[in-house]
């Protein structure tokens, strides 16, 4: 569980790739599935092994009839949300019953399907691992681990005091029912019933289909390990299984899984939970191209979501290409993408042009003020023309804006340039710069950098900020959940990032340049 629609141009960052979708010639069919999840009302109540497996069975049931959907429609890879089996807020006892004790694959080979009384109290493991084998596509589930560890024999090891640990956990099967992955998230979030691993796990498994994949799971997408460490490694295919409740104005689910996608120059698989009462919803399958999302409103029927898209393969040693070094380079990718909440396709080009007159040489505009975005302290500075040239700093980073607004009608909105460097401490510790354009929800200067989800002016501008990192992930997010796609984005060598955007399909609700300073996270 973690806290916290249609395409950009891709801004590789920790290297660019010389590949757009027309050099391509590899495809394969990817589902992710949006679970509404049965939960068991008193989690904190432990419970029998028998009455664990009958709640469990209620989500299977409903895997069951996902995965014979997603096999009709060609899928070879389908994934499934965090906690999808078994829900969340249990304690260390509670969760007992939902434990099953998962076999290492780099250590043993095993098929819970075909040979299902190798071990004991592994029943959620065999089914899984038939309805891989039964519907002929590679199946990534999330479940509890159960792992003896060396408290007597260890007495220094991390051990807790009951003698095992437990790990949220991904596992993959193989199209034959073969377990051939296992991953133990690092970044837990609020988990009382779970352990961090005692050492950072990097885990890969390999398709015959689209090469290697990487495995994260929800928090973990918002630091180095695992996830940055699996694309520095040239991994650029993840699997995203997350329980992600939503933050707005930069934490939308959507918003950061495309943004990831394209500031990581990969592909992410992201099955979502879709449970209305913890605000979680929104999921997708996201590459450097193009992205198939779906993104419920507040008041449409809770239910599950498949989605089915063909994906590019860019694994470089599966389609024989490596990874080239180029600085300063501009993606212009011609896009395609599909909101499936809506059935709104857009399809555009990045713009080929020189990058647009810089807004860097905008003094420092005078009326400053502080409000908070997620308990961050942003300076911001007001839009109170109808265009203009805006400059913010919040200590010695600083962030540019040339814009003009379009208003709708006779709509009244304030909007924000927003800057934040520093380290969020908040539900989580890890160290931002970040640049964002914000809708405020009233027309008072203190409302800027709350949640909100709609907005009625559109607006042309050009977004610039000077990162210490290289790791920035960049978001336009438009009225009621919709992404849309910059016209032209480019980084320099000297950390110089600049946003263009105009002719917007939708109204503005932020535009954000998302710096993350993992090298800094531990100051």
């Amino acid at each position: 569980m973690c806290l916290f629609v249609v395409v950009f141009c891709s801004l590789a960052l920790t290297s660019a790739v010389n590949q757009t979708e027309s050099d391509v010639d590899s495809w394969y069919v990817a589902a992710v599935y949006e679970h509404n999840l049965i939960l068991n009302p008193e989690p904190d109540v432990p419970l029998s092994r028998l009455d664990a497996l009958q709640h469990m069975q209620k989500n299977l049931d409903i895997y069951e009839e996902q995965a014979a959907r997603a096999a009709q429609q060609g899928a070879q890879i389908l994934v499934f949300p965090e906690d999808g089996l078994h829900g969340f807020n249990f304690s260390r006892s509670s969760i007992s019953g939902y434990l099953e004790t998962i076999p290492d694959p780099q250590q043993e080979s095993w098929n819970p399907c075909t040979e299902p009384d190798k071990y004991n109290n592994t029943e959620v493991l065999h089914q899984l691992s038939c309805m891989a084998r039964r519907n002929n596509l590679y199946l990534v589930a999330n479940m509890a681990d159960l792992q003896p560890c060396p408290l007597k024999t260890d007495p220094s090891s991390s051990c807790p005091s009951d003698g095992r640990w437990q790990f949220n956990t991904n596992v993959v099967f193989r199209s034959d029912g073969l377990l051939v992955a296992r991953y133990h998230k690092h970044n837990l979030y609020f988990e009382q019933s779970f352990d961090t691993p005692p050492q950072p796990e990097i885990i890969t498994f390999d398709t015959p289909f689209a090469g290697r994949f990487g495995l994260m799971i929800c928090f973990d997408i918002l630091f180095h390990k695992p996830t940055i460490a699996l694309v520095e490694k040239g991994v650029r295919q993840l699997i995203f299984p997350t329980a992600w409740m939503n933050l707005l104005p930069l934490l939308d689910s959507v918003q950061f899984q495309q943004a990831f996608s394209l500031g990581a120059n990969v592909t992410l698989l992201a099955a979502n939970l879709r449970k209305d009462q913890y605000n979680m919803r929104g999921s997708g399958i996201y590459t450097p191209f193009s992205a198939t999302y779906h993104h419920a409103q507040k008041g449409d029927p809770e239910e599950g979501r498949l989605l089915v898209a063909r994906v590019p393969v860019l694994d470089p040693l599966w389609v024989g290409q490596s990874v080239t070094t180029e600085e300063g380079l501009v993606r212009s990718e011609s896009t395609s993408s599909t909101a499936t909440d809506s059935g709104v396709c857009h399809q555009e080009s990045c713009s080929d042009s020189p990058p647009p007159e810089t807004a860097s040489l905008v003094p420092p505009s005078s009326a400053t003020f502080i409000s908070s975005i997620d308990h961050d302290p942003f300076t911001f500075v007001l839009l109170n023309e109808t265009e203009g040239k805006v400059n913010v700093c919040n200590g010695t980073f600083c962030c540019h804006l040339q814009y003009r607004r379009l208003p709708q009608g006779d709509s009244k909105e304030l909007y924000a340039l927003g800057a934040f460097a520093g380290t969020h401490t908040m539900d989580g510790r890890y160290a931002l710069q970040v640049c964002a354009l914000v809708r405020c929800a009233g027309l008072d200067a203190s409302s800027c950098g709350q949640e909100v989800e709609e907005a009625e002016s559109k607006m042309d501008f050009l977004l610039e900020g000077k990162f210490g990192t290289r790791y920035v992930y960049p978001s336009v997010l438009a009225s009621k959940m919709v992404l849309e796609q910059p016209e032209h984005l480019e980084t320099a060598a000297d950390g110089r990032v600049t946003m263009k955007h105009s002719n917007m399909i939708g109204s503005l609700v932020t535009a954000c340049l998302y710096g993350r300073m993992y090298h800094l996270d531990n100051e």
